[in-house]
C-alpha cells in the first residue's frame, strides 16, 4: 500500500505466488518457478528509486536457483529501468484503459453508450452497494454467480493475475460491489488499489446468466463514482490482451506477430479478445497504457512464452487448448441436445 505502483501490485497477495524479499530494502517480489523461469507478477514492489537495485538483487537470486526471469503484465517505468540494456528483451503483449474518475460523471452523462446501458440495467430494477462484509451470506452469493460466470466459460479456469477466486480473499483494500434484483445478487465488482497510483485496479467484473443487460456497466458505473468521491484519479479495468490500442505492438518478434494475428482472428471462442476490447472502448477511457512482458535474455524465446502461458493456465498450455476444446464441444452438444428437445 505504500509502494505499490504497478497495476498488478495488489494481485500479488492472490492464491499460488512465491515470494521474494528484498534483505536491505523495503521490497517484494512475487512469482511462479516455470521450469527454469521465474514468471514475476508484474514488477517489484518498491520505491522508484531502489527499482535498478531490486532488480539486480532479485536475478542474482534466480540465477542462483539456475533460473531467467520475466517480468509480466509489467508497464512502462520497469520498460524504461532497463530499455537500452543487451542482457533484456521486451515484447508488447497488449493495453490497459485508463480513466480519471473525477471525470467520470461528466463521461456518463456525455457517452450515450454508457448512459443507455446503466439506464437500461435501473429499469430491470437493479440496485448496487458496496459491501464490506464478504462473510456468511455475502461470500456465498459471490460464490454462485462466480461459478455460474466461470462455468459459461470456454477455457478452464486461469490463474496468475486473472485468478478467479479473489472474492473469497480476506483484504480489506479491495473494494467490492453487489448488483441485485429484487434483493437476489445477480453481478459483482472487486476492484484493487494501486496505491503509489491514487487509484484502483478494477480486478474482476462477474455476472450470472440471468443478469440483465447493462449489469456491468451498472456495476463500473457505481465504482467510478465511488472513487470519485475518495478523490481517486486514476482507474483501470486492467489488460486487453493483443489489444489493437497497444503502442509498438509491430515490434515484436515475426513468430509473435503471426500467433496473436491467429489468436485474435480465430480463438476468440476461447478468450473474447475483441469483445474485451469493444467494451472497454465502449467506456471511452482516457487513454491506453501499453503493457509489456520483459525477460532477461539478448532475444524473447519462445520456451519464456510457453512459460508464461503455462503460469495463466497452471497445466502445460498445450494441455490448456485440450480442455479448452473438450469444453466447448461438450457446450454446444448440450446446446444442440436442448434444441432438439425443443423441437420435438
Amino acid at each position: 500500500m505504500t509502494y505499490g505502483w504497478n497495476t498488478t501490485a495488489y494481485q500479488i497477495l492472490n492464491p499460488g505466488f512465491e515470494y521474494w524479499f528484498a534483505p536491505n530494502t523495503p521490497a517484494v517480489v512475487a512469482y511462479m518457478r516455470r521450469r527454469n523461469i521465474f514468471v514475476v507478477a508484474g514488477a517489484p514492489v518498491c520505491p522508484a528509486e531502489a527499482l535498478v537495485g531490486v532488480i539486480g538483487e532479485f536475478e542474482r537470486f534466480a540465477s542462483g536457483a539456475g533460473c531467467r526471469v520475466c517480468y509480466v503484465c509489467a508497464a512502462d517505468r520497469l520498460r524504461e529501468t532497463v530499455q537500452g540494456s543487451s542482457g533484456y528483451s521486451t515484447i508488447v503483449i497488449g493495453a490497459q484503459p485508463v480513466w480519471n474518475p473525477q471525470e467520470w460523471p461528466e463521461l456518463a452523462v456525455a457517452r450515450r453508450a454508457i448512459r443507455s446501458q446503466v439506464a437500461r440495467a435501473r429499469n430491470k430494477g437493479l440496485t448496487v452497494e458496496r459491501i464490506a462484509d464478504r462473510s456468511g451470506q455475502a461470500e456465498s452469493e459471490l460464490q454462485r454467480i462466480l461459478d455460474e460466470w466461470l462455468n459459461a466459460r470456454a477455457l478452464p479456469p486461469l490463474h496468475f493475475l486473472v485468478e478467479p477466486q479473489i472474492a473469497r480473499a480476506e483484504h480489506p483494500d479491495r473494494m467490492t460491489m453487489v448488483a441485485r434484483r429484487e434483493e437476489k445478487a445477480v453481478a459483482f465488482l472487486v476492484a484493487s488499489p494501486v496505491a503509489a497510483r491514487n487509484g484502483y485496479l478494477i480486478e474482476q467484473v462477474a455476472r450470472s446468466p440471468w443478469a440483465p443487460n447493462g449489469s456491468s456497466e451498472l456495476l463500473i458505473d457505481a465504482a467510478m463514482r465511488h472513487l470519485a468521491d475518495e478523490g481517486r484519479d486514476f482507474a483501470t479495468l486492467g489488460l486487453v490482451a493483443l489489444s489493437t490500442r497497444a503502442a509498438g505492438i509491430k515490434t515484436n518478434p515475426w513468430w509473435l506477430r503471426l500467433m496473436m494475428m491467429i489468436a485474435r482472428a480465430h480463438a476468440n471462442r476461447f478468450y473474447n479478445f475483441r469483445g474485451l476490447e469493444r467494451f472497454r472502448m465502449k467506456m471511452a477511457p482516457k487513454h491506453w497504457e501499453t503493457i509489456f512482458a520483459i525477460a532477461n535474455e539478448p532475444r524473447f524465446s519462445m520456451r519464456t512464452l510457453y512459460a508464461i502461458g503455462e503460469a495463466f493456465a497452471g497445466i502445460p498450455p498445450w494441455q490448456a487448448i485440450g480442455l479448452g476444446v473438450a469444453r466447448a464441444i461438450g457446450q454446444e452438444s448440450e446446446r444442440l441436445r436442448r434444441r432438439l428437445a425443443t423441437a420435438n
